[in-house]
């Protein structure tokens, strides 16, 4: 008797093999030889402006002034320079910017913590449209806000000061810190808060002891990028603040220029200088921040 014949099953649309790229492995030899090629020059590309501004660092002032700028240093000057960095305001400027940096990563974090968890394990009317004001924040272009918020600090007496920079950017901040940690929360087993809550626990307990320290990997990778953008932050720091008294670092690196001319070699070494505590950071982070990028990706 013939057997009926049995179509075989067709290939599914969540396939791995459709669903993300070939490996170079496994691409023809000519593809894998290129890609080894073009490699190494992307990364230089990608890598000039940086090794540009280093080379700059320790180049002597008169190479500037003869036109000796991609050339071979006609003397290495990188003792001088990073010393008459140093012998400036800079360590002031750096100070400054510790001092507006973390508190507010410290702000930001915790406030978005909060509201994390108040709109990703709550429902009650209005949710998602609270959810959605802190999202439309995000794609306020900041240039149109440069004279309301610098008005604002006028009027509070929080111009050309720290704490007025901490807070703007904790206010600005948090909307995207928000977005990050309620997605990150709404991840989370659902079935651990419900049964703390059939324990009796009361809601701060839950939020405090059993969300919380699920959180510690979406912490450290938000910490980290909240960080770098406010250590990094220029547009904000020149408009609000004026003087090494306030200033972060990025607006404090522009005290080189004088008033015909650019100190282009002690610019360059004080943003070396400027460059190394995120990068400093992310490397002590580094496992806590890949954790958290990832932590749900694989079911």
């Amino acid at each position: 008797m013939r057997k009926p014949q049995v179509d075989e099953p067709k290939q599914s649309i969540l396939e791995p093999s459709l669903m993300f790229p070939k490996p170079i492995e496994k691409s023809h030899r000519a593809w894998q030889i290129g890609y080894q090629v073009l490699l190494p020059i992307a990364m230089l590309l990608w890598l000039a402006p940086l090794l540009a501004v280093a080379l700059f660092s320790i180049r002597p002032d008169s190479d500037f002034l003869i036109g000796n700028y991609w050339g071979w240093p006609s003397s290495f000057e990188m003792t001088k320079n990073y010393g008459m960095v140093f012998g400036s305001a800079m360590p002031r400027y750096i100070m400054n910017s510790f001092f507006i940096t973390i508190p507010t990563v410290i702000g930001a974090v915790a406030l978005s913590c909060m509201t994390g968890f108040a709109l990703g394990v709550y429902k009650f009317r209005g949710n998602l449209l609270i959810f959605f004001m802190f999202i439309a924040g995000n794609f306020v272009p900041f240039q149109i806000l440069m004279v309301p918020v610098r008005d604002l600090t006028l009027d509070m007496g929080l111009y050309n000061t720290k704490t007025g920079l901490v807070l703007f950017h904790i206010a600005f901040q948090t909307g995207f810190c928000t977005l990050f940690m309620r997605n990150f929360i709404k991840a989370l087993p659902y079935e651990l808060i419900e049964a703390a809550r059939v324990e009796g626990i009361a809601e701060w307990r839950i939020f405090w002891f059993v969300v919380l320290p699920l959180m510690k990997p979406a912490i450290a990778a938000l910490s980290v990028l909240i960080f770098t953008f406010i250590w990094n932050d220029y547009f904000w720091a020149i408009v609000l603040t004026q003087g090494e008294n306030a200033q972060p670092v990025t607006a404090g690196i522009t005290s080189f220029n004088a008033q015909f001319r650019a100190m282009y070699h002690l610019m360059s070494a004080g943003s070396i200088v400027a460059a190394l505590p995120p990068v400093l950071m992310f490397f002590l982070m580094q496992k806590h921040f890949i954790a958290g990028l990832t932590l749900g990706a694989v079911k």
